[in-house]
């Protein structure tokens, strides 16, 4: 393949504190969640003056990949301005033929893969005739440079707390029954495997991985255990220091400042509990580099190129113009009512 363009694909954020109830009822729509949901996760984002960090670090992430790449990179969004729609529409009037699309998340599954391939084919469809070709890269939770990133990011935690100080992943809880129906149990497992990957290259060889920002009615069951109540039995089981590494996140968005860095830290202040929060890749330069490999692979034709465990997991491949993504596939996830995100999927 030949690409003339990058897109860099994401979520979207407010900017504002005006922004912040549209970009939720954009998140949510069609969704039936109750309205003091929406206010009380509002809240979180004025906490930050209803500035989500996402659009700034995408933004930055778009400077890298310019110098990474000898291409023009485009930005765009699935729930607020810059909308993907919008962005397609500038890259068709630029004459742009076909581009790579770089997603903001690792994973498979219908929210981390499908749910931006719905994007990808949706702007086409608003471009009209002369939409440029967009082929979604594939999901990269195994990529050296992937690995790499989480690693140093512990390494670097770890000096600021005790060293027994227990590691805990932590990624974004989906419904029990819509992981089943990911290959099955894709998308946990695809995270299990991270985890083992990057707590080898930290040096760590016992480690705990728990989910968060779960929602929805208490009689669906979600991914477990919670990382607040992992936490506390931590804490009742004598361990005095924590690294929790949001491996599940690519950016320090609102579930990574609000969920861990304000009320995960708080409760671990409260347990007595050291606590550090390993970074994500944001814009460092190599998750640009993992961008470039992404696009040479499906450019010369090769092989992908993945971080090799014990008992590896499956991704799925490149998707075109919006069409299912290569085997095995992304099949729609069980949907109930849950937590707005800001940026995780």
């Amino acid at each position: 393949m030949r690409f003339d363009a990058v897109l860099l694909l994401s979520f979207g954020g407010p900017e504002g504190p005006e922004q912040v109830r549209p970009f939720l009822d954009n998140v949510t729509r069609g969704r039936d969640v109750p309205p003091e949901r929406l206010d009380e996760v509002a809240e979180h984002y004025l906490h930050f003056g209803g500035v989500s960090p996402i659009n700034g670090i995408n933004r930055a992430l778009t400077e890298s990949l310019r110098a990474e790449l000898d291409l023009p990179v485009y930005f765009g969004n699935r729930n607020w301005a810059p909308y993907v729609e919008d962005t397609v529409r500038s890259m068709r009037n630029d004459g742009i033929g076909c581009a790579a699309v770089f997603v903001t998340s690792a994973w498979s599954g219908y929210s981390g893969c499908t749910q931006y391939v719905e994007d990808i084919a949706r702007a086409r469809r608003v471009a009209g005739e002369r939409a440029p070709e967009l082929v979604k890269l594939r999901p990269y939770f195994d990529h050296p440079l992937f690995v790499e990133m989480f690693a140093e990011a512990i390494v670097n935690a770890a000096e600021t707390v005790p060293e027994d100080a227990r590691l805990v992943f932590t990624a974004h809880s989906i419904p029990v029954a819509a992981d089943r129906g990911l290959g099955p149990n894709l998308y946990s497992r695809q995270v299990a495997y991270a985890a083992r990957l990057v707590a080898a290259a930290a040096g760590y060889a016992d480690y705990d991985l728990v989910w968060q920002s779960r929602s929805g009615p208490p009689h669906v069951r979600w991914l477990e255990p919670d990382v607040g109540d992992h936490l506390a039995a931590l804490a009742g089981a004598g361990v005095k220091a924590v690294i929790v590494c949001p491996i599940g996140f690519v950016a320090d968005h609102i579930e990574v400042v609000w969920d861990l860095d304000h009320e995960l830290r708080s409760a671990a202040t409260a347990a007595g509990v050291a606590f550090a929060r390993a970074a994500t890749p944001n814009a460092d330069r190599r998750f640009a580099r993992l961008a470039k490999d992404l696009i040479e692979e499906l450019r010369d034709g090769r092989e992908p190129t993945r971080v090799t465990g014990s008992d590896p997991v499956p991704g799925c491949g490149a998707s075109v113009n919006g069409t299912p993504c290569g085997p095995p596939h992304c099949v729609a996830e069980v949907v109930s009512p849950a937590r707005p995100t800001a940026g995780s999927r």
